[in-house]
């Protein structure tokens, strides 16, 4: 087994010892995972350089990670399931995610426990860390990965790095945001490259080399030199996308992240067991292992899958289930020479094909396979549920997970897997009162942020997945866009619905992202890539159609959706403040409420129905959302005790559209 130990460093009660239902109180164990793998077995044949990490006298490649799990104290009250949680950029956030915490909940060591569902269920939580970039703290996880070395020294080669400004600024960091850099060798790199360009698809322009360096310049004082930063003259323009081809001079090993997802799942299995004081040893034994990511990590999960690695070293299936959410058809930046995992929108491994599931053929690239056809051929695929918001479809790549690659039809269903859209929302699920400016990137929204909050259809997925794995009890139906019958259609017949409201700027729809065939060069097929990648054709970037209120017709539709008091968007243009107005911010979609009365709506001609012209009252429309909850809980997309969840919830945007109390 490749986890050879548990070194748990800080064990407490989680959440202050709260008592979740039957199975009562919960703690937490906290410390370093250590494993230890043979390079040399086909089971771990697919990570790249990971036969160039230097090895112990037995041939075997050491590595740690941190480790968080969270179990009963009881372990005879346990369901027998675990969940394993990818930290995205290190942050634990499954529990918050499953059980409704507040929004404001922090991000910290003990996850924000919620209404305790995931708890009360009896599901024993652990968080493995996977990425080597993450700078660590006692609130986030990650991996310490040895580098790749021949002849005794460190690997140096090219590698590129993506920055997008929302700001006037003269410095980046050579990583995404704030993740560790990839520093850069020593010297003047006169052959290094710095791409500027308009939006995603523009022409890459190289900025004149002697306009940049190699420094800090965010200090008082002149630029010093620094093999982490990067320092223009004059400054990086807001809204324009800039791109480094430079040579770095070490190469840690990404996807060793990936066996530690793996060898993380047969550990939990049979040989998690904690001394007690009073109790003697408890052994916490799980029949089912489950594997959840979100955004980030649900495109790492993807990537897993691909490489077909959910078959350990001793020849056994890692997960039973694996539940990717807001991953789109992407994978990414998890297993290539120069990897860092925090990269997401750099057109390199994560962007080729194959995008589905099943076996295909794509005349775009030339490619045929399909993302499972390693697993299946191991015969080691496991359940798999996909969720997506909008936005995955309006960043132009979530329709080619189910349509075929050329846009000319919809491909069939692995039997394995399940796909849903819910219809209308964004990334991240929405709450009133969310600031316009995406924490994660850092740009702005010009329009209020949307409010719908999925969470609920979020978790009756987990437990349809569980379902189909414990009691072979089949999930209900994909839902997403279909071309058969007309629900997928392209973004320009949906933009123009939304030039018929009131004072609202659309973004120009050749300026939206889409996905296109990638070349990374000779050497690609073992994950060494020439940069930048050459971009060839354009995949066609679909979307759900709306009804009559803007809303989309396609997926899982909330009540808020069915019954609604806004149009709801997957996509929201960018503040001109912060430059490349005609662009959309990623992730973030848009909320825009209709008109409260009909000489409000008259008054502004808005083509869309006022509230007070649908519904007679709030206790009216709290009904009607409540037969609609009834419906989706009676096909199975809502747990039917979250019926009155989402009523509530769709209240206090009731009330927010009429400007007047929740009390």
């Amino acid at each position: 087994m490749a986890l050879r130990k548990f070194e748990i460093i800080d064990r407490a009660p989680y959440a202050q010892g709260r008592q979740f239902g039957t199975v009562g109180a919960f703690e937490q164990l906290d410390g370093t995972a250590h494993f230890i793998v043979d390079p040399l077995l086909p089971a771990n044949a697919a990570i790249v350089d990971l036969e160039l990490i230097p090895r112990d006298c037995d041939g075997m490649v050491h590595f740690s990670a941190d480790l968080c799990v969270i179990v009963p104290v009881d372990a005879s009250r346990s369901n027998g399931r675990a969940l394993v949680d990818l930290p995205n950029r290190g942050r634990r956030l499954m529990v918050v995610n499953m059980n409704q915490s507040p929004p404001a909940a922090p991000v910290a060591r003990q996850a924000h426990a919620g209404d305790g569902f995931l708890f009360e269920q009896g599901y024993t939580v652990a968080s493995i860390g996977w990425q080597w970039d993450v700078y660590r703290s006692d609130a986030l996880m990650g991996l310490d990965a040895p580098s790749a070395m021949r002849d005794g020294e460190p690997i140096s080669g090219e590698t590129m790095v993506e920055f997008r400004p929302n700001e006037a600024v003269s410095t980046f960091l050579l990583a995404d945001r704030v993740h560790k850099p990839l520093p850069a060798a020593p010297g003047p790199q006169p052959q290094a490259v710095l791409y500027v360009s308009d939006y995603e698809d523009a022409a890459d322009v190289p900025i004149e080399r002697g306009l940049w360096r190699f420094a800090d310049g965010s200090g008082a004082g002149a630029p010093q030199a620094s093999q982490d930063h990067i320092y223009l003259e004059g400054g990086f323009v807001p809204g324009k996308i800039y791109q480094l081809v430079y040579t770095t001079e070490r190469a840690p090993v990404a996807g060793l992240g990936l066996l530690a997802m793996r060898d993380v799942a047969p550990f939990l299995r049979d040989r998690l067991s904690v001394s007690g004081e009073s109790s003697g040893v408890a052994t916490h034994k799980h029949h089912t292992l489950i594997t959840w990511g979100i955004s980030q990590t649900g495109r790492m999960l993807r990537h897993f899958l691909s490489l077909g690695l959910n078959l350990c070293e001793d020849g056994t299936k890692a997960y039973e289930g694996v539940h990717s959410h807001i991953a789109g058809a992407r994978r990414g930046a998890f297993n290539h020479r120069f990897a860092q995992p925090s990269n997401q929108t750099t057109p390199s491994w994560g962007h080729v094909f194959p995008f589905a599931d099943a076996t295909s053929e794509d005349p775009v690239s030339g490619r045929s396979g399909g993302l499972l056809d390693r697993l299946d051929a191991l015969n080691a695929t496991p359940k798999i549920i996909y969720t997506n918001s909008a936005a995955e479809y309006w960043r132009g790549d979530a329709t080619l997970a189910h349509t075929l690659a050329d846009g000319c039809g919809d491909l069939e269903e692995h039997p394995a897997t399940r796909n849903y859209l819910f219809a209308s929302t964004q990334h991240l699920a929405g709450y009133i009162g969310q600031s316009r400016t995406n924490a994660g990137v850092g740009t702005t929204a010009r329009y209020p942020l949307n409010v719908l909050d999925y969470r609920p259809l979020l978790r009756a997925a987990l437990i349809n997945l569980d379902r189909w794995i414990s009691a072979d009890v089949e999930p209900p139906p994909s839902q997403h866009p279909r071309l058969r019958d007309g629900s997928a259609v392209s973004r320009d017949q949906v933009l123009a619905y939304f030039t018929k409201l009131p004072a609202f700027a659309c973004p120009d729809a050749q300026r939206l992202p889409f996905v296109r065939t990638v070349d990374l060069g000779a050497d690609e097929s073992v994950g060494v890539g020439k940069y930048p990648a050459k971009e060839g054709a354009f995949y066609p970037a679909l979307v759900s159609a709306l009804d009559a209120d803007g809303n989309e017709t396609a997926g899982v539709r909330l009540p808020d959706v069915t019954v609604p008091v806004a149009t709801y968007a997957g996509w929201n243009p960018r503040d001109p403040a912060t430059g490349s107005p005609d662009q959309i911010v990623p992730m973030n979609g848009s909320t825009l409420f209709f008109a409260r009365t009909v000489a409000e709506r008259e008054g502004s001609g808005d083509p869309r129905r006022a509230v007070v012209e649908r519904y007679r009252d709030a206790q009216e429309y709290a009904q009607l959302v409540r037969d609609a909850a009834t419906q989706l809980a009676d096909a199975n997309y809502l747990l039917r005790a979250d019926v009155e969840l989402l009523v509530v919830s769709a209240l206090q945007r009731y009330h927010a559209a009429m400007g007047t109390s929740t009390a």
